[in-house]
């Protein structure tokens, strides 16, 4: 892998892979967090209306530039992140790159396009409400993040979206878009050296003007860490289960070890794998649910581990008991030697399984790029993980899961 910094102040990491597919990603450091100043939703708004048109591509020629190659055009917003990124046959990698700098330095946004894009935008935000587990988990992290630019919904709300004009959208693209708030990567089977000149030559390409600078600084590494908000409450939706989330704020992504033994103890807990804890003990033993989930998000100053579940109404209380047991045992007994080891196991191959895949190890290069500069080799990640021990495991669940510190939203 080859990781630098263009002259004008963009980030790059090209790495070679052993495949007739290539990805590319184009990640910009400006998500729902950066919206001050705009209304709520724009970040979003402008990774739907971005596609709509540039100065030298309409909307119908850019819907299909990649389509008609059997390649995809993609896109995604986060609290922190808008991301471009496409797939499509090493040989055509050249025109799915420079086609994402077109997009990202000459959009037009159309007057017309914008008018139908907010009725499909708030149609979206309509069917989140229509799905309680997505729903809960929004309102769980508005609640938590108050009075924090973390609180914003990434979708935005109806009356927001409606105010949104071009005008705005031209001015935030203009503030965001810089090439010291980017990150380009790739992953594709072509040598690494004419990759990187290629990421070159399209920086000078379509930031010509842009002077020398040295990339953004990087956030919350010397931010205060937000301590959230505590909160116990129910809500009546009249839904034929009960939802719920317990959790709080976690590890940011600088607090790196932390980090990793809360990663370790989400996984433990209720991981992806069907030998989880809360999935064994809740599901396959008791029947109680179809699913559970232990899941942990990292941001700049902060981060959220949430456990959520849904259940039958009148097996809810059960299902919190028997939560709060299984968190209790984690954090007043070490694993054993055997159970440390099958975990830290369990979630290695978790994680090279993930990265086998190229347009995951493109999207997260893109985001390690923004976080930290550099991107962590394979082996840097094992020596993180085994690193960890039983006794940061119980610290992390002793804190991520204190008592003092876990809010709950139920939907009933």
């Amino acid at each position: 892998m080859i990781t630098g910094t263009t002259g004008c102040g963009m980030r790059y990491a090209v790495k070679r892979g052993g495949s007739a597919v290539g990805y590319c990603a184009l990640s910009i450091r400006c998500g729902t967090r950066d919206e001050g100043g705009f209304h709520s939703g724009i970040a979003h708004f402008v990774e739907h209306t971005i596609f709509k048109g540039t100065l030298r591509k309409s909307s119908a020629v850019i819907n299909s530039y990649l389509d008609k190659l059997g390649g995809e055009l993609n896109a995604y917003t986060t609290k922190e992140e808008i991301v471009f990124h496409a797939t499509v046959l090493k040989e055509d990698l050249s025109k799915a790159a420079s086609l994402l700098f077109e997009l990202a330095t000459s959009a037009t946004f159309p007057e017309k396009e914008i008018e139908k894009e907010k009725g499909v935008v708030i149609d979206e935000i309509n069917s989140y409400k229509d799905s309680p587990s997505e729903d809960i988990y929004d309102r769980f992290e508005e609640m938590l993040f108050e009075g924090h630019p973390l609180s914003r919904p990434i979708l935005g709300t109806a009356a927001s979206v409606k105010k949104i004009d071009r005008a705005e959208l031209m001015r935030f693209t203009g503030e965001k878009f810089t090439p010291s708030n980017m990150a380009f990567t790739v992953v594709a089977d072509i040598p690494e050296r004419l990759m990187e000149g290629r990421v070159r030559r399209l920086a000078e390409r379509f930031f010509p003007d842009a002077a020398p600078a040295p990339a953004a600084l990087f956030r919350g590494e010397t931010a205060e860490r937000f301590p959230g908000k505590l909160f116990d409450k129910s809500v009546n939706k009249r839904n034929h289960q009960a939802n719920c989330v317990i959790g709080g704020t976690a590890p940011s992504l600088y607090d790196s070890r932390e980090r990793m033994s809360t990663v370790l103890l989400c996984n433990i807990l209720g991981g992806p794998a069907s030998n989880s804890v809360l999935n064994s003990v809740l599901r396959e033993k008791n029947g109680l649910v179809y699913g559970v989930e232990c899941s942990y998000t990292q941001y700049a100053d902060t981060g959220i581990a949430v456990i959520s579940l849904g259940c039958d109404r009148s097996n809810l209380d059960r299902c919190v008991s028997i939560i709060d047991k299984e968190i209790l045992r984690l954090q007043t007994s070490p694993l054993s030697p055997a159970r440390m080891k099958a975990a830290r196991k369990q979630l290695l191959g978790q994680l090279a399984i993930s990265s086998d895949n190229g347009e995951t190890q493109c999207l997260s290069m893109g985001k390690s790029l923004l976080a930290y500069g550099n991107v962590l080799s394979d082996g840097e990640t094992v020596k993180m993980v085994e690193a960890v021990t039983a006794d940061d495991v119980m610290a992390a669940a002793s804190y991520v899961f204190g008592r003092q510190r876990c809010s709950r939203l139920v939907f009933l």
